[in-house]
């Protein structure tokens, strides 16, 4: 039986979508050929953007220069992917044409991988030829795969549908190529079936009318506009962008999914910053990040300005910094990831005072959280991360002095110690590092940064003469505490495993149930722990034991 076909709403539930970096386009020429028109050949040209990246080597207020390819290189994973589809098209005699449109054919003449690949149909709608993929698929004897459709919603400016499938284990969107039309009186269009050269003069940007032919294995410039497109806005475009119509119709027509998978791509990219800049001078800041009603405190003045001038100040002070801060063994996954929610939790750094009262849950919940659940519809995770950031970088403001000696350690000593617990004066920075950082896990830098970039002193301090001393006096004090904790051992203390578990506490207490009693005993054993790296289970199971004798001794005698 082949798989069952999904009929999906807008904005409905989709196979998770890759990330992809936006469009950033450098200048492209045309070099002379022989070919026919519409085809273009880009030899290597440099072109300069005023933005640049972390990753790119120079702070973003400089100069970036970049490469455009000569031709698009494809990796193994999508010569096997667009090979598998020519045969489906030469198997049934289709002729249809193939093309991967927009931002996939950027991503490769910029020499960029990307997996987001949106392949436009000449002769067929994308359903149609996902079903024929899937009959060739059964008469190979492999496994067919469910197709996902979006279909169409006039409401939502979708007039056409798209249909998803997976291809050696990556997600394809098919979709028809399309032409528009409007009408007098409206400004939204009629969407039809049309041809290639339809479809790129339809699209928004220069940039996204190219197409890269699978068929004969070239890039199309169907237009000739492309060579004109550049890093900046068009004023007409930023003036468009900030129409008090266009940002009704942003936040009523385009699903709150939407918005946040792009939003989650400029954050991605190597120009975060930048893009929220865009957004905040576009007065789009409150129709892209909606608040919830009757947040507590409420918003406050200028609250897009500042929530946009920290994630500036945060990229600043990181790329300070340089790779390391995003630091996890080898894993590239979880360094982005890092990188990610930093620029979330910076972002929203200003809100995290700021609160709702959730009737569904009937409790006080963080408007950040609200943003990236609901107005964004990012993963819960995501918003759970950010919260515990924001909540870990406060405790880090009193460890940083703490690891600075700057705070009295017999106050700290006192509120991890109780009746049965004692920890070495010397073991308490330890102690109390190490149970901020098994809260806040990998994430531990993250939540350092943003404890460092809200450390008030920098802003009154006699020897800061301008921005660019803060950020070097905030660096310098992120790499000093980072290596206090890196020095006494704790980089990935959360995976330490306990010493002693509920079953063996349970064991010396001589009790055949837990409780929150057994609870209390494995937070005490877990500090004991941390004040005593190279103890054993039987040096802890002899202090359990002593511990309770003495007390048993006090009570006795009073």
């Amino acid at each position: 039986m082949p798989p069952r076909l999904l009929l999906l709403p807008r904005g409905g539930l989709l196979p998770p979508l890759r990330r992809r970096s936006p469009a950033l386009s450098p200048l492209l020429r045309r070099t002379p050929t022989n070919k026919p028109p519409g085809y273009l050949f880009l030899s290597p040209v440099r072109a300069f953007s005023r933005y640049s990246g972390m990753a790119a080597g120079s702070p973003e207020q400089q100069l970036r220069s970049v490469v455009v390819r000569e031709t698009v290189e494809l990796t193994e994973k999508e010569e096997q992917i667009f090979g598998r589809l020519l045969d489906v098209v030469r198997h049934f005699g289709l002729g249809t044409q193939l093309r991967v449109a927009g931002g996939w054919v950027r991503d490769k003449l910029l020499g960029k991988d990307s997996a987001d690949i949106d392949i436009a149909l000449d002769n067929m709608t994308g359903q149609n030829f996902c079903e024929k993929v899937n009959e060739y698929l059964e008469l190979m004897g492999e496994e067919q795969k469910g197709i996902g459709v979006i279909q169409c919603n006039p409401d939502q400016s979708k007039h056409l549908e798209t249909a998803r499938m997976l291809i050696f284990d990556i997600w394809i969107d098919f979709v028809n190529l399309r032409s528009e039309t409007y009408a007098e009186n409206s400004r939204i269009p009629t969407m039809e079936v049309g041809t290639a050269k339809e479809d790129a003069y339809r699209r928004d940007l220069t940039i996204n009318s190219l197409f890269f032919n699978i068929n004969n294995n070239s890039v199309e410039d169907l237009t000739g506009r492309a060579a004109r497109f550049n890093f900046t806005l068009a004023e007409d475009l930023k003036e468009a962008a900030s129409d008090e119509r266009v940002k009704s119709e942003l936040g009523s027509k385009i699903s709150r999914e939407r918005i946040g998978h792009e939003i989650d791509l400029m954050m991605s990219d190597k120009h975060p910053v930048r893009a929220m800049c865009d957004i905040r001078d576009l007065r789009l800041f409150y129709v892209v990040f909606s608040f919830p009603e009757n947040s507590n405190p409420p918003v406050f003045d200028k609250c897009d300005w500042q929530c946009v001038s920290r994630i500036e100040a945060a990229w600043n002070l990181a790329y300070s910094i340089g790779s390391s801060v995003f630091s996890s063994g080898s894993d590239p996954k979880l360094q982005d990831e890092q990188r990610r929610l930093y620029l979330y939790s910076e972002l929203f750094v200003p809100l995290r005072n700021m609160f709702y009262f959730d009737k569904r849950s009937k409790r006080q919940v963080p408007v950040s959280s609200y943003i990236i659940k609901h107005s964004l519809k990012l993963k819960g995770s995501d918003a759970e991360t950010v919260v515990n950031i924001h909540a870990a970088s406060e405790k880090f403001a009193e460890l940083v002095l703490l690891l600075e000696s700057r705070v009295d350690v017999r106050t700290l000593k006192e509120k991890l110690e109780d009746e049965y617990l004692e920890i070495p004066t010397d073991s308490v920075k330890r102690v109390c590092a190490g149970l901020i950082l098994r809260e806040i896990k990998d994430f531990w830098r993250v939540a350092l940064l943003v404890s460092i970039l809200s450390y008030p002193e920098a802003e009154n301090a006699a020897n800061i003469l301008n921005k660019q001393d803060e950020l070097h006096w905030r660096k310098e004090k992120y790499i000093r505490v980072e290596r206090a904790i890196t020095d006494i051992d704790l980089d990935g203390v959360w995976k330490l495993k306990p010493v002693l578990d509920g079953k063996s506490i349970m064991g010396v207490m001589q009790v055949k149930s837990g409780g929150p009693l057994i609870g209390k005993w494995q937070q005490r054993a877990l500090k004991w722990q941390l004040a005593h790296p190279n103890g054993t289970m039987d040096d802890c199971i002899e202090w359990m034991k002593q511990s309770q004798s003495k007390r048993q001794k006090l009570e006795s005698s009073t």
